[in-house]
C-alpha cells in the first residue's frame, strides 16, 4: 500500500476545486492506497464520508503569497508527521524542501502566456500583471523542484517543457459521465426562470466565472453580430456568471465587459445566470444550442468535456488545447475574431451539422476518464516512492 499526501488548499474555484472534487472519490474507492489531504474548512466537509481519507482542515484563508509561505514550512511537517510515501501537488506551487518525492500538477495557462500579458497591458491592470509575474516565476521554480510534473494536456505539457527546459508529462484530466449527470433535482427557480426567458431562442452557452482569459468580450461581440445577421430570431449568450466585479473569484474587473454588452445593445442578449451549483449544471448545458469559447489560454478545458458528453455541439477558439480535446468534435476560430465565431455559429447551424457534431462529441467524451487518470498517477507515484527522494534535493 502507497500513502499518498495531498496539498489541497489552493482548490477553490475552477479546475483546481474539479480535480479535487474528482480524484478523491476516486482514490477513496482504491484499498491499495492511503489518502491524506489537506483542504481549505470551506472544502473539506464536502468528504466526510470518504473511505480511506483522512481530512486535514486548515482555516488558513489568506491570500496566494502568504499561502504559498505557510506551505512551505508547514506541510513539510505534516508529511512526516502522517508518514507519507509521496507529496501530490494540484496547485501549481511545488513544497520547495517535501521530505518525500513530489508530483506536481501545473494547470495554469497564464503563467506562460503572452496573450494574457499583453491583455492586462492593454487594460492597465499592472497589479495583477505583476501578481502574475511573481507567481509564474514560483511556478517556474516548481516545475524545477519536483520529482515530477504533469500537464492535463500534451499541448500544455509542450508549452512548459519550451518554457523550463525540463521534461513534463500528460495525463488528461477525465470525466465521470455517472456522477456528472447523477443529480435529478432541478435547477434553482431564479435560474430556471431566466433559461425560461430564453425559450425560442438560439442559446449560445459559455461556463465560467468571469475572467480576461476566457475572452468574454470577443463573445460579446459576436453576440452583437449574431443579432443583426439572424433576425428576427433572438440569439442569447448565456453566461453562468454576472458581469460585476464583486461576484466574481479573483481580481479581475468585470465592468469593462459590463459596459460593452450596453454599448453594443446586446442587454437582452446576454443573459447572466449567475453561478450555478455544479450537481445541476447538466440541465443547462442541455438546455443549450451550443457551447462556445474564445479563450485565448487554456490548459485542459473541463467544460468542453461537459459540453461534448451533454451532446452539445462546442464552437471554440482555435488553441492547440481545444483541438486536443474536442477533435473533430468541434468547429474553429480565431481566438479574437467574433467575426469568425459569428460565422461558425452560422454555419453550425444547419441540422445535418450540428447532429454530425453532437455524435462526434458524445463519442470523444468517452475518452477522457478519472479511473484511467487516477490509474496513471498512482503508477508514477509508487515508481517514485521506491526511488526516494534525490539527495541532491533541498531537505
Amino acid at each position: 500500500m502507497i500513502h499518498i499526501f495531498i496539498n489541497g488548499l489552493a482548490a477553490s474555484a475552477g479546475g483546481g476545486l474539479t480535480y479535487i472534487r474528482n480524484i478523491l472519490p476516486q482514490l477513496a474507492n482504491r484499498h491499495e492506497v492511503r489518502v491524506t489531504v489537506l483542504l481549505s474548512e470551506s472544502l473539506a466537509h464536502e468528504f466526510n464520508e470518504l473511505p480511506g481519507v483522512a481530512i486535514l482542515r486548515s482555516d488558513h484563508r489568506a491570500g496566494t503569497g502568504t499561502r504559498f509561505l505557510y506551505e512551505q514550512y508547514e506541510v513539510p511537517r505534516m508529511i512526516r508527521q502522517t508518514g507519507a510515501d509521496a507529496l501530490l501537488s494540484p496547485g501549481n506551487f511545488a513544497i520547495f524542501r517535501s521530505p518525500v518525492p513530489q508530483i506536481l500538477l501545473s494547470g495554469n495557462a497564464l503563467y506562460v502566456s503572452r496573450d494574457f500579458v499583453r491583455d492586462l497591458r492593454e487594460r492597465g491592470d499592472y497589479r495583477l500583471w505583476l501578481d502574475n509575474a511573481v507567481k509564474a516565476k514560483l511556478a517556474g521554480w516548481s516545475v524545477m523542484q519536483a520529482e515530477c510534473t504533469i500537464a492535463p494536456s500534451a499541448a500544455f505539457a509542450n508549452q512548459l517543457r519550451a518554457w523550463t527546459g525540463k521534461d513534463v508529462l500528460a495525463i488528461h484530466h477525465g470525466f465521470d459521465h455517472e456522477s456528472f449527470f447523477r443529480d435529478r433535482a432541478p435547477l434553482p427557480h431564479s435560474i430556471q426562470q431566466k433559461l425560461d426567458a430564453t425559450t425560442g431562442s438560439l442559446r449560445l452557452l459559455l461556463v465560467s466565472h468571469y475572467n480576461y482569459y476566457r475572452n468574454f468580450e470577443t463573445l460579446i461581440r459576436a453576440a452583437a453580430i449574431l443579432k443583426k445577421r439572424l433576425r428576427p430570431r433572438r440569439v442569447c449568450l448565456i453566461l453562468t456568471c454576472v458581469l460585476d466585479s464583486s461576484d466574481n473569484p479573483g481580481n479581475y474587473r468585470a465592468e469593462s465587459a459590463a459596459a460593452l454588452v450596453r454599448n453594443l445593445g446586446v442587454s437582452n442578449e446576454v443573459v447572466e445566470l449567475g453561478s450555478v451549483p455544479y450537481n445541476s449544471v447538466h440541465h443547462v448545458y442541455r438546455a443549450c444550442d451550443f457551447y462556445v469559447t474564445a479563450a485565448y489560454a487554456e490548459t485542459f478545458a473541463h467544460p468542453l468535456v461537459e459540453a461534448m458528453a451533454s451532446g452539445l455541439p462546442v464552437i471554440a477558439s482555435d488553441l492547440a488545447v481545444h483541438r486536443e480535446i474536442c477533435g473533430n468534435a468541434a468547429v474553429y476560430f480565431p481566438r479574437f475574431s467574433p467575426e469568425g465565431l459569428a460565422e461558425a455559429v452560422q454555419l453550425s447551424q444547419s441540422a445535418e451539422r450540428s447532429a454530425a457534431m453532437r455524435a462526434a462529441g458524445l463519442l470523444r467524451s468517452r475518452d477522457f476518464s478519472w479511473d484511467n487518470h487516477v490509474q496513471e498517477l498512482l503508477l508514477l507515484a509508487r515508481r517514485l516512492a521506491e526511488l526516494g527522494r534525490p539527495k541532491n534535493k533541498m531537505v
